[in-house]
C-alpha cells in the first residue's frame, strides 16, 4: 500500500475535488438545498437584533425545544441541553470531559469500522483507543465484548445508530445488554444519534430509558436539514457531567452563532419541526440506494445489509487490494473522490466509503466513471 498522508483521509479526497473539480463523494456533504423556510427564517433572522453573545449554553428557545422533543421519553430541561458547534464539538467536548475524569488511565472502544473521531480524538489526545470486530456480524458477541472491556480497561464506548461508515443499527436487545453492561463494567456510553432519522426501514431504537450517569446523547441538525455549515449540534447529559461540561465549553467552543440558532429555531416552530423536509430527505436518499447499491455489486463489490444513514460500505471487487490506491487511481483518471476504508478501519484496507447523498444526476455520472475505472 502507499504512504498514507497525515491527517484526515476525508479531506484529504474532498481537496482533490475542490483543487482540481470533479465529482466529491468523499465528504459527508449534503447535494441538496435546505428547506425554502429555512432560507427564510434566516433572512429574516439577520435583521433581528440577534448579532452578538447568545447564552453559551445555547439559544433559549431553541434549547427549550429540544428538550420538548423528548418528552415522550426523557423528563428533560434545557438545563440538560447544551447546543454545540455541531456534533463534532459534542463528541470532542464530552472525550475531553471523561478524560480529565480519568486522567488518561483508561481505553476508549468503538465498534469497527468506526467514525474517524471516535479514534482520532484518542490518538491525538495519547488516550488507548481499541475497536471491537464484531460489528459486520449478524449480532455481537457479548461475551468477547465483556472480555474485551475488562483486558482493555474501557471507560469510554462510542456508539452509532445507524453508523458511519457502516449503516448497521443495533437492536433493541443490543443496545439494552450495553447499556446494562455499562453498569455492570463501569463504563460510559455516548450514544451518536446523528443518523437516526434517515433509516432505510425502521426508525432505530435509541434505548433512551437507560439516559442517566452512564448515558449520553449526542445529535446534530446539520445532515438532518442539510445545513452542515450551519455547525449546530447539542448534547444531553445528566445532571452530575453536565457543569463540568459547560465549563469546558465556555473555553473551547463559548457559543454556537447567534443569528443561525434564531433561524433554526424559527423554521422549527413553525414548520412542524421539519417534518415534511424530513421525510423527503429520507425518502430521497433511500431512493439513492435502491438504484446505486445494485449498480456497485454489479461491478463486483460487496456491500453489506445498509439499515440507514448517507453512506454505502463497501468492499472492492476481488481484482483490487487496496482502498487508498484505489481512491487515489479512481480521481486520477475519472476525477471521482471517495474515501479509502484504512481511514476507519486498520481492518478494512480492500474497503471504500461514499456519500450518496448527492443529485442524481452527479451519481449516474459516478457510476459510470467506476463502471470505466473497475471493468477497464
Amino acid at each position: 500500500m502507499s504512504r498514507l498522508p497525515q491527517g484526515s483521509l476525508i479531506g484529504y479526497m474532498s481537496s482533490k475535488v475542490k483543487e482540481g473539480g470533479g465529482i466529491n463523494l468523499a465528504q459527508g456533504i449534503p447535494g441538496y438545498d435546505p428547506p425554502a423556510e429555512l432560507l427564510e427564517s434566516l433572512r429574516k433572522a439577520s435583521f433581528k437584533n440577534v448579532h452578538q453573545y447568545p447564552p453559551g449554553t445555547g439559544n433559549f428557545r431553541l434549547a427549550d425545544f429540544i428538550a420538548q422533543s423528548f418528552k415522550n421519553e426523557l423528563e428533560i430541561t434545557r438545563d440538560d441541553v447544551l447546543i454545540t458547534n455541531g456534533a463534532t464539538e459534542a463528541l470532542s467536548l464530552l472525550f475531553l470531559y471523561f478524560t480529565q475524569l480519568f486522567k488518561h488511565n483508561f481505553s476508549v472502544l468503538a465498534f469497527d469500522p468506526a467514525y474517524e473521531s471516535y479514534s482520532r480524538l484518542p490518538e491525538h489526545f495519547g488516550v488507548n483507543y481499541v475497536s471491537f470486530s464484531d460489528y459486520s456480524q449478524s449480532s455481537i458477541d457479548f461475551e468477547s465484548f465483556e472480555k474485551h472491556i475488562r483486558e482493555n480497561n474501557v471507560k469510554l464506548l462510542f456508539l452509532s445508530s445507524p453508523g458511519n461508515p457502516y449503516g448497521r443499527m443495533f437492536s433493541e436487545s443490543e443496545l439494552d445488554t450495553l447499556c446494562l453492561l455499562s453498569e455492570k463494567l463501569d463504563f460510559y456510553i455516548i450514544f451518536d444519534a446523528v443518523y437516526k432519522e434517515l433509516y432505510t426501514q425502521q426508525k432505530p431504537y435509541q434505548g433512551l430509558k437507560h439516559f442517566g450517569e452512564r448515558y449520553i446523547y449526542v445529535n446534530s441538525f446539520s445532515k438532518l436539514l442539510s445545513i452542515t455549515g450551519w455547525r449546530i449540534g447539542y448534547l444531553i447529559a445528566d445532571s452530575m457531567h453536565m457543569k463540568g461540561i459547560r465549563s469546558m465549553h465556555d473555553y473551547t467552543g463559548l457559543c454556537v452563532p447567534s443569528v443561525l440558532q434564531e433561524a433554526l429555531i424559527d423554521y422549527l416552530e413553525g414548520n412542524n419541526s421539519g417534518a415534511e423536509y424530513i421525510v423527503w430527505l429520507r425518502n430521497q436518499v433511500n431512493k439513492v440506494f435502491s438504484f446505486f447499491v445494485p449498480e456497485l455489486e454489479k461491478m463486483g463489490f460487496d456491500i453489506p445489509p445498509i439499515a440507514g444513514g448517507y453512506f454505502i460500505w463497501a468492499q472492492l471487487p476481488s481484482k483490487f487490494k487496496c482502498g487508498f490506491e484505489f481512491a487515489e487511481k479512481l480521481y486520477e483518471k475519472e476525477k471521482i473522490a471517495v474515501v479509502p476504508g484504512i481511514q476507519f478501519s486498520k481492518n478494512a484496507k480492500s474497503y471504500i466509503r461514499i456519500n450518496i447523498a448527492r443529485p442524481e444526476d452527479e451519481l449516474n455520472s459516478a457510476i459510470e466513471g467506476l463502471k470505466r475505472f473497475v471493468i477497464a
